[in-house]
């Protein structure tokens, strides 16, 4: 028998693993309502046809199908520089490079950042992948927990309680999955004054920023202070609608000195893996430098689902939730008695619904969550939230086994 490693023991991905649960239910003939993936192209959202066209003319026209440069192609990379500089205000940027998605820049940064026994501080709830990257390398996971009450902000005066000569990186997921909260202006001079003070990068997860709803506009932290060292990471997955095409990226800013060696070992992790796709990176400029138009209807599609969903569950008995503001997330709360991943595979088991349990972000202690997206369409999410609704009455009358059902 092999043996599998130790470090696979730790790995768990709530989002992935509910679809085990929800296959089964379909082999009973269970109609499925997916509410757990945040793919825009497994709903009513396509990518934008100038950025096919520019993937297209680089495969079959210009012939790009050989390796590029590790850190990514020029144009492309000038592309995100100007975004970085024009649109966040971000300076002093020391390197920008392209990679398979953003989780393989977070990795890279992360593995030529961190030592084993160091640790990092992540968003609870947050995206799993921080975990389970932080498990591979023996990095302590270390959670500091957003206060729901206060519309999922994080606080810099818990945060720092948190810090110690271990300490090597803050992330911050702006806006967040799996709350769809975005970050003030003054929670983030916070967090800015926090890092300095204490001699950490922060790692900035911003691959949502344009899905913003209610008029606001989006703050990148690197944009508030050309002294923090910091890496920000993007991406066309989600504000382009093309996660499928796995091209996100990283620009690391900060005082020269202060990064140098930082990013020299980034760049080893680089070479070493060759190259992102060299064809797909053709879309970023397309993407960047071009017609955006198409936001405004999806955005305007996500707000209408968002204020929908919020309507049908804050009705519920037993569920509360904040209004999300980007991303299109939402965490609501649960009032229940047993365990949200319980209730959860219940729910999948009875209705069909696809929802994921809160644990599976990572939730204050003595809390009960499940996320959801609101990708569907309205019909699809009004016949989710009636089944959720009848779902929920039964479970607080005290009913809990749904297996055979």
């Amino acid at each position: 028998m092999i043996i599998p490693s130790i470090r696979s023991e730790s790995i768990i991905y709530a989002v992935r693993d509910v679809t085990l649960i929800a296959e089964n239910a379909a082999k009973r003939g269970k109609k499925l309502y997916y509410l757990n993936i945040g793919d825009p192209n497994q709903y009513d959202f396509d990518t934008p046809e100038h950025l096919k066209s520019a993937v297209i003319e680089a495969l079959k026209v210009n012939h790009h199908n050989g390796y590029s440069h590790s850190s990514g192609i020029q144009v492309a990379r000038e592309a995100i520089r100007r975004e970085a500089e024009e649109r966040k205000k971000i300076r002093n940027i020391q390197e920008i490079f392209i990679t398979t998605g953003a989780s393989e820049a977070i990795e890279i940064c992360i593995a030529a950042l961190c030592n084993a026994g160091d640790n990092v501080l992540c968003p609870t709830p947050g995206y799993p992948l921080y975990s389970a990257v932080l498990g591979k390398y023996n990095i302590e996971y270390r959670p500091y927990y957003l206060v729901e009450e206060e519309e999922w902000a994080p606080s810099a005066e818990e945060i720092s309680k948190l810090i110690d000569k271990n300490t090597k990186a803050i992330v911050l997921i702006n806006p967040n999955n799996p709350t769809g909260a975005l970050y003030s202006i003054p929670t983030l001079e916070k967090l800015v004054e926090m890092a300095l003070r204490n001699n950490i990068v922060v790692l900035s997860d911003e691959i949502y920023d344009k899905l913003l709803m209610d008029n606001l506009k989006h703050t990148s932290i690197a944009g508030l202070s050309s002294e923090l060292p910091c890496v920000t990471f993007g991406g066309i997955s989600k504000n382009y609608l093309a996660p499928g095409w796995r091209i996100g990226w990283g620009v690391v800013s900060g005082p020269h000195e202060k990064t140098k060696l930082y990013v020299e070992a980034i760049n080893k992790f680089l070479r070493a893996r060759l190259c992102a796709n060299h064809p797909m990176q053709f879309a970023i400029p397309a993407a960047l430098d071009g017609d955006h138009s198409f936001l405004k209807d999806v955005i305007q599609r996500l707000q209408k689902r968002r204020d929908l969903s919020i309507q049908k569950l804050s009705a519920i008995p037993g569920i509360s939730v904040v209004k999300p503001t980007g991303a299109f997330y939402s965490f609501p709360k649960l009032q229940i008695e047993g365990e949200d991943e319980d209730w959860v595979k219940g729910l999948i088991q009875s209705t069909g619904v696809v929802v994921v349990h809160g644990s599976g972000f990572g939730e204050r202690e003595g809390t009960k969550h499940f996320r959801f997206v609101f990708l569907p369409d309205e019909e699809t999410l009004n016949l989710a939230f009636e089944l959720i609704e009848q779902y929920q009455r039964l479970w607080l009358s005290g009913k809990r086994d749904f297996s055979n059902e």
